[in-house]
């Protein structure tokens, strides 16, 4: 079966870094886009970023562009989302998606906290 494990998540002081990770099964990984979201509390779940099959190309939602990268290793079957300069509006968990023959995958999610 499918499955999403999310790793690298923590507590980061307002500027700091952090590195997330998803490891991905169950399906043949390097066919398919994958995404990271984040649902901040009481928010609605949000696209943060998604990188192609081959990781050719990659889009950002607005609020992260220049500070975060995504990119998946294929030989691996991992995608990870590098986070920089990281702000207290960064907060929420954040989930790796995929979309392997039209049915919607999520991993339990990681938990990011931005606070000094």
């Amino acid at each position: 079966q499918v499955q999403l494990v999310e790793s690298g998540g923590g507590l980061v002081q307002p500027g700091g870094s952090l590195r997330l990770s998803c490891a991905a099964s169950g399906f043949t990984f390097s066919n398919y886009a994958m995404s990271w979201y984040r649902q901040a509390p009481g928010k609605e779940r949000e696209l943060v970023a998604i990188i192609t099959s081959t990781g050719g190309s990659t889009n950002y939602v607005d609020s992260v562009k220049g500070r975060f990268t995504i990119s998946r290793d294929n030989a691996k079957n991992t995608v990870a989302l590098q986070m920089n300069s990281l702000k207290p509006e960064d907060t929420a968990v954040y989930y790796c998606k995929a979309r392997p023959w039209g049915q919607t995958y999520w991993g339990q999610g990681t938990q990011v906290t931005v606070s000094s």
